[in-house]
């Protein structure tokens, strides 16, 4: 499993697994096929041990033209095996490119196939390679996750940005790097049996989670204080973090079997979208720690948090030539150690505690002595019982500008005396009493690189000499090599492939290492490896827990025995009258709401028959059961009756003759006539002759449709015999005037016709099970006065009504009103209903606009007038169908409008710090020039004479000055902001050595493990002369900003050139910079603003698409 999950879709809490990307029905064609001999890949049947691997280079063109939602790779072979690249070109339901690696020909491989592969899939920076972005992960793949990969591999920002050097000539190249490996078995093998522990599943990229619940579940004591924290029988685990992590802890404890940690993330608050980003062990290890400790206060465990892992240090300073020292006291749950520069632990804790000089510039200022010569540093006070090393294994490169793994070597001991060397990281106040030699108790490790990988344990829960793996739902036993020299890290050299030759052995990095030890105080492990048995978890949580377990294993008893039992749902009219006109309106009745029963298969049915009696109190001999078929036109109906001589058979048996479709039902109908007194009677004689017919009738008045019982009616007979009969279950007079009809189908569009009375029922091809509506004769004069007058447009109107939810497009998240419709309403009749709604006289001024199902936002275009046939096409998007439409009241007819383009302008005052966004309306055929005359007209400016510009801006950056002669019509508003604004006088009279610069305000942000410059706030253009320094050039920037000299002095600033900053000094000649000759092309070189983001964001920035990043672990109860 790997951290780097697609995303999940949803699944049964016992069948958790890490969902690939989730289309995985399409049986997609490769666009090549290599000829390859495919086998069976079977345990026995396994890659050489050799790993094969392979670099395959993807160049596509034309990239962003491409519409399709996936876009896949030829195939290539690696190992013997078929892959290709599957790329989401607009992102996997994310603003992000999604890019995942697939099993080409996954649909026709053997049953159980499964392959391991190491792969990394990069999007190669065409100017810079060194800026190429690159992501590694493993995976084993399977029928149900035929693909792995990233969904949010970059943001599609960056993608799409024409500086980044992404994609150049509309073209992106994509490489992978595969290498296949032996895969061990992972089906047949029971964690519980082989160790005696089990696993936790994985639920999305929470490996990292998994990784510290075992390792906080493994050490005993701090397992008993949460058993002991006080919950109740009517608490919620999804709501209840001590309630949560005790039911973890107990099924840990207790069960056979991986168990799921849904309920636990459920307790945190997270949604699946934070299960599934990828989070930092020590983040999660503090928050969680953090929680407990405020969960446990007032409570007999209180403190117990603090008592394991609290230590303290303290900080000192210490002047050399006078009297004066400064110390201040700080309390830790884990320290951070440095990895770069250290070869082990000791390494680290001498830097740790490394003593700073204080001098020259540098000078310490002491309360009375002024400026001092002075020693700064850190000892420990005091280790906590529990010792929690967090090892510094992620650092921010800067001369690489990005978040970097060091793999370096990295030694850890098995025992760990922190008294060496006379106490050296002591303080003077600690207690030399103490003996500080610890044990290691576990070994967190992470492997991959820095864009995601995957954690796992290696822990030693009775500190004995016998270690275990704890990799999610798979428990290991290892030996001591395995968990300690084996996770130092660094290189390893693969044994010669030709001894005696004198060949230099290949080297590669090890990616798996520590990244969190955890050891434990010699003098405390008794107390913290104490004994956990049932007498420490409450009686309601046993309670609880066992009913669950109780539970779990009757349904496992009941999947494991299904085939010896057969389901036998069985309709009667009670069940048809229930139902008809509330939850269904076509055929009979919805099988899944009928009483059912598990019958053993080889019972015969006659016994079953006995139960019937019991259950429903109609005497066997009065019962008859009657088949369900399914008939060509899809519709369900009562077929024949079971026959004397079946009702002898076993169940089994009869569920066989039943069904065609392997299902493991037997659907039956019981028929029971009732006698006068409505007690049961025997069911008349059936002959070749008796038609069994179910009625429904309709009332238009109530828009209507019940079930009122069923006749046996003789084939020779006509319909016009048994009206009277029809009347009475009507409860008509015996004389009034009915029609009837059959309903005969109601996919994939309905079929009701009317029924001759004077004709036989032969003549009409009714037989046994069929069903007939009918309803009063109206009157012609009053057919008007009802919506669906008869039972055909009823039902046409039931089989095609449509809730549609309208949002105004101003507040797309608010429902505003619903109304009911059919999805055969052409587009006029819609926009009609909504205008009535809205009390407005003219429907062409209704806009529409559909719904994005992925997005859950609406789409970009609104629906042109009439530019679709009927509501169905309006709420259609791919595959899936909505029932939210958006509106908006225009102040011209739509079919105008579309005859004129509409942009929205953001006007920049010269002079007042104001942007007023105007709409401006013109012909589709005029220009630039003749947007900025009317803007003239509907804008203040700083004086008669004064010229406008106007601006493509994208994310906070210029990107174009639009010429005048430039037309309108194929500028797109949607998501560049568009600006106008005043040109300066500066700027209209340039020397021949001045120079316009883009000047841009950013601030760095980490995300991802990745340096990332931001820009925020309006950019703008400034003239710079020949010689000017940057001290000067401030100056002016601060006056045209109008920024406070408190607030400007924090500012830095920064020549930046392809999102690299060089920061620039006040002596600083800034032109020297700015080499380039073209005056507007250089968005990607400009003078950078660095501070922090403070304004208020205005409205109109809400179209351009923020960059979304990761989010710190948040655990919300």
């Amino acid at each position: 499993m790997t951290v780097m999950a697609p995303a999940p879709i949803d699944q049964q809490e016992d069948e958790e697994m890490l969902v690939p990307q989730s289309d995985l029905t399409d049986n997609h064609q490769p666009m090549e096929v290599v000829a390859q001999p495919e086998a069976a890949n079977t345990v026995e049947n396994q890659p050489v041990e050799d790993p094969p691997s392979s670099r395959f280079t993807w160049r596509i063109e034309n990239f962003s033209r491409l519409n399709a939602k996936k876009h896949y790779s030829e195939v290539f072979v690696v190992g013997g095996y078929k892959w290709r690249i599957l790329l989401f070109p607009k992102g996997n339901n994310v603003d992000h490119l999604s890019m995942y690696l697939d099993v080409a020909d996954s649909a026709s491989l053997p049953y159980g196939w499964s392959r391991y592969a190491q792969f990394s899939l990069a999007v190669v920076n065409q100017i810079h390679n060194k800026y190429s972005i690159r992501k590694d992960t493993q995976h084993q793949f399977n029928a149900r996750e035929s693909d792995w990969g990233f969904t949010s591999f970059m943001p599609l920002g960056e993608l799409y940005d024409p500086c980044r050097g992404y994609l150049v000539n509309d073209t992106l190249i994509v490489e992978a790097e595969v290498v296949v490996r032996r895969i061990v078995d992972y089906w047949t093998y029971d964690s519980k049996k082989e160790t005696g522990y089990v696993g936790l599943k994985n639920q999305g990229a929470t490996c990292y989670m998994n990784s510290l619940l075992q390792t906080l579940y493994h050490i005993p004591y701090f397992r008993k204080a949460v058993y002991h924290m006080p919950t109740t029988e009517n608490d919620m685990p999804s709501g209840s973090i001590p309630l949560a992590l005790q039911s973890l802890f107990y099924k840990l404890q207790y069960s056979d079997s991986s168990v799921a940690t849904k309920e636990l993330t459920k307790s945190f608050g997270w949604d699946t979208h934070d299960s599934f980003m990828q989070h930092d062990v020590q983040e999660l290890n503090r928050v969680l720690c953090e929680k407990l400790e405020d969960k446990m206060k007032g409570t007999v465990v209180e403190g117990t948090i603090q008592q394991l892992f609290e230590g303290h240090h303290m900080n000192y300073i210490e002047c050399i030539n006078v009297d004066y020292k400064s110390t201040r006291k700080e309390s830790f749950y884990d320290l951070q150690l440095d990895v770069k520069g250290c070869h082990d632990v000791y390494a680290s804790f001498d830097k740790y505690v490394e003593v700073e000089r204080l001098e020259g510039d540098n000078k310490y200022h002491a309360e009375q002595y002024g400026l001092q010569d002075a020693k700064k540093g850190v000892l420990f006070i005091d280790f906590p019982p529990v010792l929690q090393l967090q090892l510094k294994r992620f650092e921010y490169d800067f001369m690489r500008d990005t978040m970097v793994k060091i793999n370096d070597r990295y030694e850890f001991p098995l025992q760990l005396d922190l008294d060496r060397d006379g106490g050296k990281y002591l303080s003077p106040d600690a207690d030399r009493r103490v003996r500080n030699l610890y044990t290691l108790h576990s070994v967190l490790v992470h492997s991959g690189g820095v864009h995601g990988g995957h954690y796992y344990a290696f822990i030693r829960p009775t500190l004995s000499d016998q270690w275990y793996k704890f990799d999610d739902e798979r428990v290991t036993k290892e030996d001591m090599k395995r968990a300690l020299e084996e996770q130092y890290g660094g290189e390893e050299e693969l044994p010669q492939t030709n001894p005696g030759f004198n060949n230099t052995p290949f080297k590669f990095t090890k990616y798996s290492n520590a990244y969190m030890l955890v050891y434990i105080r010699e003098s405390d492990k008794d107390k913290i490896i104490c004994n956990v048995d049932e007498k420490d978890i409450a009686e309601h949580l046993r309670e609880r827990l066992k009913k669950e377990q109780e539970e779990k294993e009757h349904k496992k008893k009941e999947k494991a025995e299904a085939h010896l039992y057969t389901i036998i749902k069985v309709a009667r009219d009670d069940d048809l009258a229930e139902q008809i006109g509330k939850d269904i309106y076509f055929d009979l009745v919805d099988h899944d709401k009928v009483r059912s029963f598990r019958i053993q298969k080889q019972i015969t049915f006659n016994v079953f028959k006995e139960e019937i009696a019991k259950e429903f109190g109609i005497p066997v001999q009065l019962q008859r059961f009657w088949l369900w078929a399914k008939r060509q036109n899809h519709t369900y109906r009562p077929n024949r009756p079971l026959t004397p001589l079946e009702e002898t058979q076993s169940v089994g048996t009869l569920r066989e003759v039943s069904n065609k479709v392997h299902n493991a039902e037997l659907r039956l109908f019981l028929e029971v006539e009732l006698g006068l007194d409505l007690r049961p009677i025997a069911p008349p004689d059936k002959t070749k002759e008796d038609i069994l017919l179910f009625f429904k009738h309709y009332n238009p008045e109530k828009e209507e449709l019940r079930f009122v019982g069923r006749l046996f009616v003789k084939s020779t007979g006509k319909p016009i015999e048994i009206l009277s009969k029809l009347n009475k279950m009507a409860g008509y007079a015996p004389d009034e005037e009915i029609n009837l009809y059959e309903e005969i189908k109601f996919e994939p569009s309905v079929m009701c016709e009317p029924i001759d009375k004077k004709i036989t029922f032969r003549a009409s091809q009714l037989e046994d099970g069929d069903i007939v509506c009918f309803q009063k004769s109206l009157p012609v004069e009053s057919i008007e006065q009802f919506r669906y007058p008869d039972v055909p447009s009823f039902l046409e109107y039931v089989h095609n009504r449509q809730i549609v939810h309208f949002r105004s497009l101003e507040k797309p998240k608010e429902d505003d009103f619903c109304l009911e419709m059919s999805r055969l309403y052409t587009y006029d009749d819609v926009v009609e209903r909504v205008a009535q709604q809205l009390g407005l006289n003219d429907p062409s001024k209704i806009r529409l606009t559909s719904h994005n199902c992925y997005s859950q936002q609406p789409k970009p275009q609104p629906i042109k007038y009439r530019g679709v046939d009927h509501l169905s096409d309006m709420l259609v998007h791919y595959n899936q169908t909505s029932d939210i439409l958006y509106y908006e009241v225009l102040d011209i007819p739509l079919p105008e409008l579309q005859g004129l383009k509409t942009l929205k302008v953001a006007f920049h005052h010269a002079t007042k710090d104001e942007v007023v966004i105007h709409t401006i309306r013109l012909p589709k055929q005029s220009t630039v020039g003749d947007v900025i005359n009317d803007l003239k007209t509907k804008v203040e400016l700083s004086h008669p004479d004064a010229e406008l510009r106007l601006l493509e801006v994208f994310y906070h950056k210029i990107y174009k000055i639009f010429p005048p002669s430039e037309k309108i019509e194929n500028i797109n508003d949607q998501y560049w902001t568009l600006r106008a604004e005043e040109i300066p006088e500066e700027e209209k009279n340039l020397g021949p050595n001045d120079r316009l610069i883009h000047v841009y305000h950013f601030t760095k942000e980490t995300a991802q493990n990745q340096m990332q410059i931001l820009n925020f706030g309006e950019p703008f253009f400034l003239v710079i002369h020949e010689g000017e320094t940057l001290a000067e050039i401030k100056v002016r920037i601060q006056k045209k900003l109008q920024v406070p000299d408190e607030d400007f002095a924090k500012w830095k600033f920064a020549f930046l050139s392809l999102g690299r900053p060089e920061y620039l000094q006040d002596s600083d000649i800034v032109s020297s910079r700015f080499q380039r000759r073209d005056v507007y092309g250089a968005w990607e070189q400009y003078l950078g603003l660095e501070h922090s983001d403070n304004a208020p964001k205005r409205a109109y920035a809400a179209n351009q698409n923020r960059h979304t990043f990761e989010k710190p672990v948040k655990i919300y109860n």
